[in-house]
């Protein structure tokens, strides 16, 4: 990973005042003390951040600034300079979003760098910095030594690149994968995983994997770098050079720096772990318990829980549970209150998922102030059988899983162990003969030492588990068990780097080796136990090695057991001999352990005593089982083996007869073969054969220390060891209470031994205050009354053994049972009057005495008062209210612990008015029945009654209906059917009556009236008489339809009369109308009565005429189509025309249309259209259609009238033409930016549009879009080569239009080179220079000279538009310093100067003389005469009007001003001026006595002249 180099050099150094911005990171500089109004410094408000990308992607910085005036914004790097281009780096800004963007296509190595961006305006700049880091990947060591070495790495360099391998795993089974699978995963994996995957699998010839993959030209997407079972195993030299680039949770990317150069990268990747159940949103009652509940899909010990983007933990306001299969997680929240709301969050690995909790407050007890009570519910509780379940079938497909894998695992080791085995066996048949040849010259003393240096080597070569079931079938020399231990001490010096990877590949060697030095001397079948089996890492696993019938004496004695069995094996001979018997070796079970010194001393001490007991006894012997556990002291094991030892002895002296030793018992001891060893090789000194019984056991559990186990049936004498009394329950400490009892319990393994009891190391014995008490093995000390004195530490002893107690003696406070009982009984009061709390306790002082009413603590003020006393409290509380009730809680604390004593306070009130809203239970005509709740507070004392007043709406008496008990419900009966009441309600008790509740109006039994019948429907119309008819109403109320009232109304009326008597209802579903007038217009309507009345009536019906019946209208007259387009068709006609007794007026027309292919009319129009025009819409586009057009009126339909022809679904064709009102040539557009044409036109049908380049079709890096009307070419990013002219043709059926836009891409010119001067003429210099770069690529590039002398010093233009490199300069006066800039200019603007050097031609002075020229006198005198005459006004009324003119003459000749031939020289209305020949009139304010002629007169002596005008007030 290559990373930018953070800097902090400012791009200028231009002074100010330097201040912080809000955004952090963000410096501003203000240029100036005081900022104008309105105008601000810039700043950012959003700053670019720091990114590290992979290399190849694209990314880019967004900044979003802001200002006043708007800042400009650039951007620098600190080490070189940004060069932008489209391929490389490019800068954006986006006018929508105020975006200032700095891209990067696709990010190189060399991009890695600190980016700066500014923000300037004339009034301060911001700056702010970002850091670009960029992950190389690919083989960054061989590229480092590329750049160093070139094509030739030296060899150990290139042996140092190929050793760099990191392990994943164990790598057995992929060394051993063909070359063919190699290339096959190489061809489907990705470039970045090239690396990996020849140090996966051993190959270490890159250049030559490349080059052969470049062969092949395959590419595709594949391989994950890591399975998700497995993870990177790295040892310590590794680490130090690994470094996680991009890290989330355990996974990312990886890579490994050696040398400063990155040499391997790898991608692991984290186990999934999802959700199957995820958390659920909780509703929670305020200061109630809410609970959360996942399940995950495989085990996890523990999640992160958020709540409102914090993290959580365990404390008393959280508790967070796992089960115990690892996959049901819970989160409650206690005790919820408003606050806790929000979103919580469960996080397991990349995954997560939340809910929100919603907590309802309490609106009741925040009404009267009060705390809510706490709630012992839960929310949020989950059916528990559904998440077992859940959780259930999770873990079985994760055991699956993990059984599969464990399946295909074991499946590859059996596969290396049985590769292992059958080369163990070949090396087994070998030392087997070179065993037979060299046995007999090995010497004692050399085997010893030999073997000494086996064990050592051992020690160091074992580091990786050996196989699970390595069956050892044949022995091996030792000789070559110590060449294999002393090849594995070598490899064990080996650096650890290489030493971790050889050992893995050598693994199956290795357990061979193992194998052959175990069965050297033991012939067996060992059994070892794979470390994936151990349970943990202070597990303790043992190999059980049995051996009988093996017999000493017979043979030298071992060689290869280590100094304690030499010494064993040396004494026991002897003893061998004086018994005259055959002693047995005992049982030996060796575990698996490390060396230890001090064990095998304590075996040499042992072994001594054993061979006199031996030769004492004249008998023969059979060795005890020895258990040897994995871990103790070896001081102990030492003392223990001699103490047996001992014993052993002095038993067999006296006995004289066979004896089985007891088994014994060897402590911390560090190598397992070691001590396997020392038995093994015994037992092949006297035997290389197996012998029958021989087995090995593998004990599935940890070694009990201090434990004998002695074998019975090998045993003749019952010799045993007895463990003696120990203690199965010992003593606890205890804290006892002053004057209360307390009592220490232990518990023996013998009911028969007698103990004794010390306090604080002095025995004590049973008295009035403490009673020594023993029950079978139970021996307990009982303390009455405790006092302060028995505090202590109190011990018991038995047979040897003891266990210890302390005895703590607490005086907290308490309190007398007795008044206790009083205190806890609640107190009732009324209102306003006092309550009183009293109550005594004891304990050691000092004591803190705290009273709490309803949670919140009590302190002295007005209403309350506390008085404290030695041994009693008291609390008063004075004029009491309602909202005073709660419980009362006293609470006395000190350093022994707290007491709390609750009781309950009750202030009666009278009761709040019950609550409604009131439910009607039954309102019939015959009763109404009413109900509601109780009162929310009853005042603390029981409703006697409830009282109920009735009033009937309408009235203005309210009747009382009396008290009616304590149940809230009324059933009224005294009523009448129809009316409507309302009831007031209020609660009595003892204390009173409380305040009425008013119920809304009650109507008993409602009436049920029909709905509207439907629109009454005119079946025929004469002129004296109409008939209509209906439907019933689909709303009968209930009860059957009596009849029906029908009305009329006159078009025009507002009143409607009814048709039928009002006694006389219509019985039948129509009704002949006879009550009308010739030629008048009516509408009619109808409504239906019940049993209840008359419902609502029906929509009125349309209007009709009381005439008789119309004749149809005839043929509507000239029908044509007026416009068209794709989906409509507008139509337009003359209405028929009428004909006496034939055809009547048309009333409206109906449009249909037919497709060509169709048959069926279809009527477009299903109301009548009045209008003699119509337009069809939704046509299919160039679809054919028939039209036609039906007239109507009130005699039916006439004749349809259709097109002569069919019509065609399109726009009428038009020509194509361009709509644009300007439309601009030529066009410059500075290269980078884009180039936007945007063409408007109009053509039917839809033409076709071209877009040529140089009438050539434009390539594609112009994007070009269509629209309804529209074309747009659009170049993204310009280049020079896009120059030219741009032509688009749009064509039709009808026609072609085309329009041609030439546009140049350009950008600013670079300076010309160097400028030379030189003189030809005198008077004159030619200035030549070199032309500018972009003269070849700029065809529009030109110059312009400017010059500038001394004596003037300002620049001027001598020459412009100049197409070559040279120009001669006029009028070059000696004497004079002169400058010349060359510029080089085009479409975009001028370049940066190209300056000359200074041109000087020195001036020969010569003497000056002056020539004054002779004077003649000129006569000017002139009459007046007007140069520039009045001119005609017309001016608004209240306006202002000004009248001027310019006027000559010498001399100065004098103006009058004169309005209807009156002077206004002297009128103050009118400002009259007269500056230099210019002489003006000003009327402020016109009116209508200003309407007139106005003259000019000027005069002088040489004549007269006027002027005049007139001037019109408009009103």
């Amino acid at each position: 990973m290559k990373k930018s180099k953070v800097t902090d050099q400012a791009a200028d150094r231009q002074k100010g005042i330097r201040k912080k911005s809000k955004v952090a990171g963000v410096m501003i500089t203000q240029f100036e003390a005081e900022l104008p109004e309105g105008k601000t410094t810039p700043d950012f408000s959003r700053k670019p951040i720091a990114i590290t990308i992979q290399e190849g992607k694209s990314t880019y910085f967004k900044a979003i600034v802001v200002g006043n005036p708007k800042p400009s914004v650039t951007w620098t790097r600190a080490n070189g300079e940004i060069v932008f281009h489209p391929d490389t780096c490019r800068q954006m800004y986006n006018e929508s979003s105020h975006e200032h963007t700095l891209e990067f296509p696709k990010v190189a190595p060399e991009d890695a760098d600190t980016y700066k961006c500014y923000a300037t305006n004339d009034y301060g700049r911001a700056v702010c910095t970002a850091v670009l880091n960029v992950i190389e990947v690919g083989f960054c060591k061989a590229k480092e030594l590329q750049k160093t070495y070139g094509d030739d790495i030296p060899d150990f360099l290139r042996k140092k690149l190929k050793k760099c391998t990191i392990e994943v795993g164990v790598q057995d089974d992929k060394m051993a994968t063909p070359e063919a699978k190699i290339w096959e995963i190489l061809k489907n994996a990705d470039k970045k995983d090239y690396e990996r995957i020849c140090a996966e699998y051993g190959y270490t010839n890159f250049r030559g994997m490349l080059k052969k993959l470049k062969q092949m030209k395959q590419e595709e997407e594949g391989m994950d770098i890591a399975e998700e079972s497995e993870r990177f195993a790295f040892d310590d030299e590794v680490r130090q050079s690994l470094i996680q680039v991009d890290k989330k949770y355990d996974g990312g990317l990886y890579t490994k720096d050696e040398e400063g150069a990155s040499v391997f990268t790898a991608n692991v990747k984290v186990p999934e772990v999802d959700f199957a159940l995820k958390i659920q949103e909780v509703k929670a009652d305020e200061r109630q318990d809410a609970l959360f509940t996942c399940v995950l899909t495989a085990p996890q010990n523990e999640i992160k829980w958020l709540g409102k983007n914090e993290p959580l933990s365990n404390s008393k306001k959280f508790e967070i549970t796992v089960s115990e299969d690892e996959l049901i997680h819970k989160l409650m929240v206690r005790d919820c209150s408003p606050s806790d709301a929000g979103i919580y969050a469960a996080v397991a690995g990349i995954k997560s998922c939340n809910a929100w909790l919603v907590v309802e407050e309490d609106k009741e007890a925040s009404s009267i102030g009060k705390e809510p009570a706490r709630k012992n519910t839960l929310a949020g509780v989950d059916d528990d059988a559904d998440l077992l379940r859940i959780a259930k079938e999770q873990q079985e497909r994760y055991q699956k899983e993990m059984e599969e894998n464990l399946r295909k695992a074991q499946l590859e080791r059996d596969a290396a162990e049985e590769a292992a085995r059958l080369k163990a066996q070949a090396a087994r048949k070998q030392s087997v003969e070179a065993q037979a040849a060299g046995k007999q010259s090995v010497e004692p003393q050399a085997a010893r030492k030999q073997s000494v240096e086996a064990q050592a080597a051992r020690k160091q070569s074992v580091e990786a588990p050996a196989p699970r079931k390595q069956s050892v079938e044949a022995p091996a020399p030792r000789k070559q068990s110590v060449e294999a231990k002393s090849e594995a001490k070598v490899a064990a010096k080996a650096p650890a780097g290489v030493k971790k990877v050889e050992a893995v590949a050598e693994e199956p060697a290795r357990r061979a080796s193992i194998k052959e030095q175990r069965s050297s001397s033991i012939v067996a079948d060992v059994h070892v136990a794979d470390p994936i089996e151990e349970i943990g890492e202070n597990s303790l696993f043992m190999e059980s090695v049995e051996v009988d019938k093996v017999t000493v004496g017979d043979g030298p004695p071992t060689q290869d057991i280590g100094k304690g069995n030499d010494q064993v094996q040396r004494n026991a001979q002897p003893k061998s001999e004086k018994s005259g018997k055959k002693e047995k070796h005992p049982k030996v079970t060796a575990s698996r352990i490390a060396d230890d010194k001090d064990t095998a001393v304590g075996n040499d001490h042992g072994d001594e005593m054993a061979k006199q007991k031996g030769e004492n006894s004249g008998t023969t012997e059979k060795c005890p089982k020895v258990n040897i556990p994995d871990a103790g002291d070896a001081a102990v094991a030492k003392k223990g083996n001699d103490h047996a030892e001992e014993t052993a002895e002095q038993n067999s002296e006296i006995s004289g007869t066979k004896e089985n030793n007891p088994k014994e018992k060897i402590g911390d001891i560090k190598d397992a073969d070691v001590g396997k060893d020392k038995v093994d090789e015994s037992e092949e000194e006297e035997d290389e054969q197996p012998a029958a019984g021989k087995r090995v056991r593998v004990r599935q559990g940890p070694l009990i220390e201090e434990t004998i186990i002695v074998s019975r049936q090998e045993c003749i004498s019952p010799l045993t060891s007895d463990p003696g009394v120990h203690f199965h329950i010992g003593l606890n400490d205890c804290k006892a209470i002053i004057g209360e009892d307390a009592e220490l319990v232990c518990k023996l393994s013998s009911e028969d031994c007698v103990g004794i009891w010390y306090k604080d190391g002095e025995e004590i014995k049973s008295n009035e205050g403490m009673t020594i008490i023993k029950e079978g093995s139970y021996h307990k000390l009982k303390l009455h009354k405790v006092p302060e004195e028995f505090a202590g530490k109190y011990k018991f002893e038995a047979d040897g053994r003891k266990t210890e107690a302390l005895v703590v003696v607490e005086d907290p406070p308490r309190f007398d049972p007795e008044e206790l009982k009083t205190f806890i009984t609640p107190v009732t009061v009324k209102k306003g009057h006092r309550a009183t709390f009293s109550l005594s306790y004891i304990g050691r002082e000092p004591i803190k005495v705290q009273w709490f009413l309803e949670g919140e603590e009590l302190s002295d003020e007005a209403n309350i008062k506390l008085e404290n006393s030695e041994g009693n409290t008291r609390l008063l509380l004075i004029k009491l209210q309602r909202k005073d009730s709660g419980e009362v809680k006293l609470k006395l604390k000190n350093e022994y612990g707290t007491a709390e004593a609750l009781t309950e306070l009750i202030v009666r009130d009278k009761p709040t008015p019950p609550m409604g809203p009131v439910e009607i239970v039954e309102a019939s005509s015959s009763a109404i029945e009413i109900k509601w709740r109780p009162p929310k507070d009853s005042g603390g004392c029981q409703i006697d009654n409830y009282i109920l007043e009735r009033q009937q709406i309408g009235r203005n008496t309210w009747k009382k209906v009396g008290p009616i008990g304590p149940l809230a419900k009324y059933r009224d009966s005294d009523i009448d059917h129809g009316r409507r009441y309302c009831y007031r309600i209020s609660v009595e008790t003892e204390m009173g009556t409380s305040d009425i509740m008013e119920t809304e109006d009650i109507q008993a039994g409602t009436k049920a009236y029909p709905g509207p019948p439907s629109t009454p429907k005119v079946v025929s119309a004469f002129k004296d008489c109409i008939n209509l008819s209906w439907f019933p109403p689909a709303n009968t109320g209930g009860t059957s339809i009596l009849g029906y009232n029908l009305e009329k109304r006159k078009k025009g009326s507002n009143l409607w009369g009814q048709v039928n008597p009002s006694h006389e209802m219509i019985k039948a579903k129509g009704f002949a109308v006879k009550d009308v007038v010739e030629g008048m217009e009516y509408e009619f309507r109808v409504s239906a009565i019940n049993n209840s009345g008359a419902g609502e009536f029906s929509t009125p019906s349309e209007f009709v005429f009381a005439r008789d019946p119309k004749k149809p209208p005839g043929k509507v007259i000239d029908l044509k189509v007026t416009d068209s387009s794709y989906t409509t068709l507008c139509l337009s006609w003359v209405k028929p025309k009428d004909i006496k007794g034939v055809t009547d007026e048309a009333k409206g027309y109906f449009v249909e249309i037919r497709p060509v292919e169709d048959t069926e009319w279809e009527r477009c129009n299903t109301n009548v259209v009045t209008t003699n025009f119509y337009t069809v819409k939704n046509l299919k586009s160039m679809a054919m259609y028939w039209v036609r057009v039906i007239a109507t009126n009130d005699g039916g339909e006439g004749e349809p009238q259709e097109l002569n022809n069919y019509i065609l679904a399109m726009p009428p064709p038009v020509r194509p033409r361009f709509t644009n009102g300007k439309i601009k040539s030529f066009m410059v557009v500075q290269a980078g930016n884009s180039a936007r044409l945007t063409l408007n036109f109009e053509a039917s049908p839809w033409p076709e549009v071209t877009w040529l380049k140089d009438d050539v079709p434009v390539s594609r890096r112009a994007t070009i879009s269509n629209t309804e009307g529209t074309s747009q070419l659009l170049i993204p990013s310009a280049v020079r080569s896009d120059s030219g002219v741009y032509t688009i043709v749009v064509r039709n059926i009808v026609g072609q239009e085309t329009f041609s836009i030439e546009i140049r891409v350009t950008d600013e010119p670079k300076p010309p080179g160097p400028v030379e001067i030189e003189e030809n003429v005198p008077g004159t210099v030619t200035i030549s220079w070199e032309p500018s770069p972009d003269e070849k690529l700029d065809d529009r590039l030109y110059y312009m000279v400017m010059k500038r002398d001394s004596s003037k010093r300002t620049w001027n233009t001598v020459a412009d538009h100049i197409f070559n490199n040279r120009f001669t300069a006029c009028n070059i006066m000696p004497g004079r310093e002169y400058r010349f800039r060359v510029y080089a200019k085009n479409d975009m603007g001028a370049s940066k100067p190209s300056e000359s050097p200074k041109w000087l031609i020195p001036a020969k002075k010569e003497r000056f003389t002056v020539n004054m020229p002779k004077s003649k006198t000129c006569n000017l005198e002139c009459p007046p005469r007007f140069l520039v005459p009045l001119k005609m006004h017309v001016a608004p009324q209240g306006y202002e009007c000004y009248m001027s003119c310019a006027l000559k003459g010498d001399p100065t000749p004098h103006v009058t001003w004169l309005r209807d031939n009156v002077s206004l020289n002297t009128n103050t209305n009118y400002y009259i001026s007269n500056t230099c020949g210019v002489c003006s009139l000003l009327i402020l304010r016109v009116g209508s006595k200003d309407t007139g002629e106005y003259k000019v007169v000027a005069e002088n002596p040489m004549g007269r002249a006027e002027c005049s005008t007139k001037l019109t007030v408009r009103e």
